[in-house]
């Protein structure tokens, strides 16, 4: 899955924020077997919880790289023995 991000127009409000449009993608295949990007959903957020966001996902992933490192460790040890 892919993300289409850009600004979006500001909701009125009595604190106008910067929003971002995060539009969420896939590619597909027609009935021709031609690839085809399919619009799965769109969400708009201010840009602010969108970078929070983001850097919670960083993060996880960041944990997650760690994790899949220390298997290969293991998994390399295992082989080289």
């Amino acid at each position: 899955m892919a993300k289409v991000i850009s600004a979006a127009a500001a909701v009125e409000s009595p604190d106008p924020g910067k929003m971002v449009s995060i539009k969420h993608t896939r590619v597909m295949k027609n009935a021709n077997g031609n690839d085809v990007t399919v619009l799965d959903y769109e969400e708009t957020k201010d840009v602010d919880a969108a970078i929070s966001d983001a850097e919670a996902q960083k993060a996880s992933l960041e944990a997650q790289l760690v994790d899949v490192e220390a298997e290969l460790v293991e998994y390399q040890a295992i082989k080289d023995a």
